[in-house]
């Protein structure tokens, strides 16, 4: 027989205990992302990036999926009633931040332009969730 596994509320915080994973969560908001935006946008080496990645899965509060070489994200709601509740307060939070807006312009321009980056040669769009992938586009 299966065994339900539980939340754990420790790693959900220290999840969202970090300036690069809220960074990240910021980016993904209603889209699916490859790990190379977030790399050109935040300007951080590849295999951090994809550390704190790895953290955000095990908090439960991303998903992964890989498309031959590449890797989209996109967040997941906790299961948790409460969990989700913090993590959709958190992320509607971070939008005003300003530091978070600057990510977000910069990924705007990354989105629209990829042929600007040469590390986004060849990388997939970023997938909306919800509707159009870029406000400018």
């Amino acid at each position: 027989m299966a065994t339900k596994k539980t939340f754990n509320f420790e790693r959900f915080f220290q999840a969202l205990g970090d300036t690069t994973r809220l960074r990240l969560l910021n980016l993904m908001g209603d889209q699916e992302v490859c790990v190379c935006y977030f790399v050109e946008v935040l300007d951080l080496p590849q295999p951090k990036i994809s550390r704190h990645l790895a953290y955000l899965r095990s908090a439960g509060v991303v998903e992964a999926r890989g498309e031959g070489r590449w890797t989209h994200y996109q967040i997941v709601m906790p299961p948790h009633i409460g969990a989700s509740q913090i993590l959709r307060q958190t992320l509607d939070w971070l939008r005003e931040e300003k530091i978070m807006q600057a990510d977000n312009a910069r990924f705007s321009k990354a989105c629209c332009s990829p042929a600007k980056f040469s590390s986004l040669e060849g990388a997939p769009q970023p997938t909306s969730i919800k509707g159009p992938s870029c406000e400018a586009c």
